[in-house]
């Protein structure tokens, strides 16, 4: 995880559709775009694109890669957000999805592992169209899988953050942050309730 200055982590555990949307947050009550700081956005997506099997150098994107990462984040979240609740996503959403994916084809290649040939998938195109695509393509796997209903926003005061709840138990993004932020905020809340009734 990246640590940001409020010490709220950026989960890059998450299917990479939902860490992507992840990288737009509320901090201290201000909504940060976590793909406008030029160090950390590197450094998150170079640890994606290893998780995705993608081989490129976070630092070759150019600013107009990055904008179209923010563009299909934004199609991305609304999409998952309708999805999750079993509605049907924007059309101009869905479609962006398909375009940004169209934009750099994956076809498989066999590649030497070591130890026998496997499968990869290979995708051609400029660097950032290929990145692109392959978020694109783990936001279309996410919205068709029924992991989709299991996707939750945190349930921490303020937080905006999705996680895939595996654990249908799970309520926070973070136990450490979130689920003990909330835990505070319970307890005082109660103690406050006590000190009103006497």
């Amino acid at each position: 995880m990246i640590p940001l200055p409020s010490g709220l982590p950026v989960l890059n555990s998450e299917p990479p559709a939902l860490d992507l949307v992840n990288t737009h947050l509320v901090l201290a009550d201000t909504w940060v775009d976590l793909l406008e700081d030029s160090a950390g956005r590197t450094e998150w997506l170079a640890m994606e694109t290893e998780r995705m099997g993608l081989d490129v150098d976070p630092r070759t994107l150019t600013d107009a890669d990055w904008r179209t990462l923010q563009e299909l984040r934004d199609h991305a979240a609304v999409t998952i957000e309708a999805a999750r609740h079993e509605k049907r996503p924007p059309r101009r959403a869905v479609s962006a999805l398909n375009d940004v994916a169209a934009a750099a084809p994956a076809a498989s290649r066999a590649r030497w592992d070591g130890s026998r040939l496997v499968a990869a998938p290979h995708r051609s195109g400029p660097v950032g169209s290929r990145v692109a695509a392959g978020f694109a393509d783990a936001a279309v796997e996410l919205l068709t899988s029924p992991n989709i209903l299991k996707v939750r926003r945190c349930e921490a005061p303020a937080c905006v953050v999705r996680f895939l709840a595996r654990n249908p138990r799970r309520r926070w993004c973070t136990p450490e942050i979130c689920g003990n932020r909330a835990r505070v905020a319970r307890y005082y809340m109660r103690r406050k309730a006590e000190a009103n009734a006497r």
